[in-house]
């Protein structure tokens, strides 16, 4: 576990009881996933590690965020920027998403194939990972054109890789053991 996830961690604790207390998950999602691409932007990293004041870091990471950002989310910025903590935004906003994930349960799935998979495949693929992992499942599809033919799948911590080229290396493992 990385020292940013253990400073994150309380504070999307802290931002998820909120939103639940107040009905919001979805609007502190949007913000949480705008204010980690903002943190994540090179300008952005260079006028966190300039040693500004707590002050002007919150003043301009309000001024960029601009409307994205409610009275709340302006308080939590204020607040990690007193605790010289606004690089830890993207693990706080993926914490923030895992729990809001959890809360709701579903999960995201990848699913990487050889061909663009049509509806019919996409539906089968969704209900049997339903099925297995007890939750609502959200696909993310992309096309890797090297693994020759069929799919690869990662849901959390599961894989599924039923691509010809993962069978030609379990088979070349084998042959070599």
């Amino acid at each position: 576990m990385s020292d940013m996830t253990t400073i994150a961690r309380p504070y999307a604790k802290a931002a998820f009881d909120f939103a639940v207390e107040k009905g919001e998950l979805a609007q502190w999602a949007e913000m949480l996933t705008f204010t980690a691409e903002v943190a994540n932007n090179d300008t952005i990293q260079d006028v966190l590690d300039s040693g500004y004041a707590a002050e002007k870091l919150t003043e301009i990471f309000i001024s960029v965020c601009g409307e994205q950002l409610n009275e709340f989310g302006q308080n939590l910025i204020k607040v990690m920027a007193e605790n010289g903590r606004l690089k830890a935004l993207p693990d706080v906003c993926d914490e923030f998403l895992f729990l809001k994930n959890e809360h709701e349960k579903t999960i995201d799935a990848e699913v990487t194939s050889a061909v663009a998979l049509d509806d019919s495949q996409l539906a089968a693929i969704s209900a049997k990972l339903e099925e297995r992992l007890e939750r609502k499942v959200k696909l993310n599809c992309s096309v890797d054109e090297t693994l020759i033919a069929g799919v690869v799948i990662r849901a959390g911590d599961l894989v599924i890789d039923n691509s010809v080229r993962g069978k030609l290396n379990r088979l070349s493992d084998t042959l070599q053991s």
